[in-house]
């Protein structure tokens, strides 16, 4: 049964890694701008949905643009491959096969623009809260809604403090992505709370340090958080799967 649900997850994980390109390529460009309405070659983009792909011209193939079509595939399979052997049967796992997807979208869009849309950030701590509350009315689920609810205030309100803080440090779109990582997080209880956030500044400490000792960055040089809070998320969900 596990097996079947680890393939599931990963078969999963890779179709819909397939679309996320496209989105990521439309959605990043700095604030202020309008989404991409084209692709590189000019066609215009009628839809979200769909491959990284130009239109066929003259015979030759359709060029590809956004974020690399394999890597993405292969990264989003894993992560949900990932989720699946941790979690089991336990009905949270649907919350987490349909929230994956789109964390990878915005590492993608954070680590190429600096920037986490509130298109995604918001609707995506509205839907964690929604969707963990339905998990409620089902039996075998692991997780506390209230906690998950808790969690999701209490880690927002602690980055809006480091914001205040330090805006440079920690932007404010960190701040609404907090809600949903602390949804999930708090999902699982405090305790993989305090993990899942202290390995998410781990993660960028370390970046950030690799940066600067292979010198492409400085010390005073500015890096994507979003991606490295999203995989702390990750480890911590991937701990509170296979401890609860």
């Amino acid at each position: 049964m596990l097996l079947t649900l680890i393939i599931g997850g990963a078969l999963w994980g890779a179709s819909v890694g397939l679309f996320v390109p496209r989105a990521a390529y439309r959605l990043s460009v700095p604030p202020g701008e309008p989404w991409r309405a084209e692709c590189p070659e000019g066609h215009p983009l009628r839809s979200w949905l769909g491959l990284a792909r130009c239109g066929e011209q003259e015979g030759r193939a359709a060029p590809a643009y956004g974020p690399r079509t394999s890597a993405t595939t292969i990264t989003t399979a894993l992560v949900c491959a990932a989720l699946a052997a941790t979690t089991g049967t336990r009905p949270e796992l649907a919350v987490w096969l349909l929230l994956a997807p789109v964390g990878v979208l915005l590492a993608l869009v954070d680590f190429t623009v600096h920037r986490l849309p509130d298109v995604l950030t918001l609707p995506l701590a509205a839907a964690s809260l929604a969707l963990l509350g339905l998990v409620t009315l089902v039996p075998e689920q692991a997780g506390s809604w209230k906690a998950s609810l808790y969690g999701a205030l209490a880690l927002a309100a602690a980055y809006f403090i480091l914001f205040l803080i330090n805006p440079n440090g920690m932007g404010f779109g960190d701040v609404k992505l907090a809600l949903s990582l602390g949804a999930v997080l708090g999902w699982y209880g405090w305790g993989v709370l305090l993990i899942g956030t202290f390995a998410g500044f781990l993660l960028a400490s370390l970046y950030g340090t690799a940066l600067v000792v292979t010198r492409r960055a400085s010390r005073k040089t500015a890096i994507p958080f979003g991606p490295f809070l999203i995989g702390g998320a990750f480890v911590g969900l991937l701990l509170g799967g296979c401890t609860a």
